[in-house]
């Protein structure tokens, strides 16, 4: 590891011999050594090797992936205990497990699962995560506790709390105003948006509530859309208009405005959200996992990128996913579908933080980045990247990661923490929320009761 020089600033670092993905959408692969300096890429070329270099022969150096759509608060969840009958639709699994995982929450566990959640995808290469959190029983204060606990990852983030009326108006109120305090305060490594749940369980107030913070401050609106037909079939029944127009007449559509999901929107409102310049977020894996179906997004170009909705936060296993569920849907999708929705994630991320040339590794631009053992036995260019990162890569082939020019992934392992001590201190704090779901009931919001 890379430690502070007499001066405080870290050395020129040089990563000899690799073959560089320069951008992923449109591809550029150069060979190359990459020199890190102030944080940020120097320079890429032959000969400048600086004090301190590393061997990357036999590596492709990519961008640092961007989850643009997660939830970190699941990263506990694995192996949870379930008592109850099955979920038989989609908002039977939010009142049966996740919106009983969400109220079983406490400090302690939105820390630990922020630092699982972080530590999986910084070793998956993933260096930004944009995460969409809830704990109603923990409101206050906890944007500031996943802040933390991944600035001591060494991971980027965009965080919001997930305002909802499902807990009723005091927590809502709150949630409102987790998202105006977080967003007063400037970070190194994090940055804000506002959060909220869904159309189906938000009032006219709290969604309006929702876009003025958002509005007040300069930031978008991160939000589900139509994940499950029952939000439609609500907005139809509350507002005598679909999702897409009362998001946009609440003033949460523009161009600023993260749509998770948006399975379930019409051709009309796919249209519209384009016109507005939204960006909307596909999940295939989670969407799979769910039974709700499939995005339109996923046949059309433009503003769409990739997220795990809290499946993980390996990128590379998500794109792969995407990229065969929308071949499998349309043989006429372009190879390059994964990287192009890579490369919007790190725009809307390179958005927040002020930086356009994140998601990229040309000089000037934030040294986020991932050094992958992968020698492949073909050639790798521009021309035939998708093929490769498609059918090549895979999590255990990150070597080494960079976040704002330092190693905080050292050969596959974390240069901050002691990960055999996380994981320890993560059982017993796994056990304790286990504990507590198992004596919380059933969630009794449900939106397909007439209103």
């Amino acid at each position: 590891m890379t430690r502070p020089d007499r001066a405080g600033a870290a050395p020129p670092v040089a990563l000899c011999d690799a073959t560089v993905v320069v951008t992923l959408s449109p591809p550029e692969v150069i060979r190359a050594d990459l020199v890190i300096a102030d944080g940020r890429v120097r320079s890429l070329g032959a000969g400048e090797r600086g004090p301190v270099t590393r061997d990357c022969s036999g590596t492709l150096i990519v961008p640092g992936n961007v989850c643009a759509h997660h939830h970190l608060y699941s990263a506990l969840s694995r192996g949870m205990p379930y008592a109850l009958l099955p979920p038989t639709d989609f908002t039977e699994i939010l009142q049966r497990i996740w919106w009983r995982l969400d109220r079983a929450l406490d400090e302690e566990s939105v820390r630990a699962s922020a630092v699982r959640g972080g530590l999986d995808a910084l070793l998956a290469g993933t260096t930004t995560i944009i995460d969409h959190h809830a704990s109603p029983n923990f409101i206050d204060g906890s944007l500031d506790v996943i802040a933390g606990a991944l600035g001591e990852l060494g991971v980027r983030s965009v965080l919001c709390y997930e305002v909802s009326d499902r807990d009723g108006p005091v927590r809502a109120a709150a949630g409102i105003e987790e998202n105006r305090r977080f967003l007063r305060e400037f970070r190194d490594l994090a940055r804000g948006m506002v959060g909220a749940h869904a159309s189906f369980t938000l009032s006219d107030e709290t969604l309006e509530g929702c876009a003025e913070v958002a509005s007040d401050a300069g930031v978008g609106v991160h939000i589900h859309v139509a994940e499950g037909a029952v939000d439609e079939r609500d907005s139809l029944r509350r507002a005598g208009r679909r999702v897409a127009r009362r998001l946009a007449e609440a003033g949460v559509l523009n161009e600023r405005a993260l749509l998770a999901h948006c399975v379930h929107v019409d051709d009309d409102e796919a249209r519209l959200i384009e016109e507005t310049g939204a960006t909307v977020v596909c999940n295939p894996r989670s969407n799979m996992n769910n039974g709700v179906g499939h995005s339109p997004f996923n046949r059309r170009p433009g503003k769409v990128a990739l997220g795990t909705d809290g499946i993980g936060g390996d990128m590379v296993a998500e794109a792969q996913a995407g990229f065969f569920r929308a071949r499998e849907s349309d043989l006429a999708t372009p190879p390059d579908w994964p990287l192009a929705r890579l490369a919007e994630g790190a725009r809307v991320a390179g958005e927040r933080f002020g930086e356009p040339l994140l998601g990229t590794l040309r000089p000037g631009a934030p040294a986020d980045l991932c050094v992958l053992s992968y020698d492949p036995p073909t050639p790798i260019s521009a021309e035939n990247l998708a093929g490769h990162w498609v059918f090549g890569l895979a999590p255990g082939r990150v070597r080494d990661v960079y976040v704002a020019g330092e190693l905080v992934v050292e050969d596959g392992r974390s240069t901050r923490v002691d990960e055999a001590a996380v994981a320890a201190d993560e059982v017993h704090v796994a056990g304790r929320l286990w504990s507590r779901l198992e004596a919380t009931p059933v969630h009794t919001y449900d939106p397909r009761r007439e209103k």
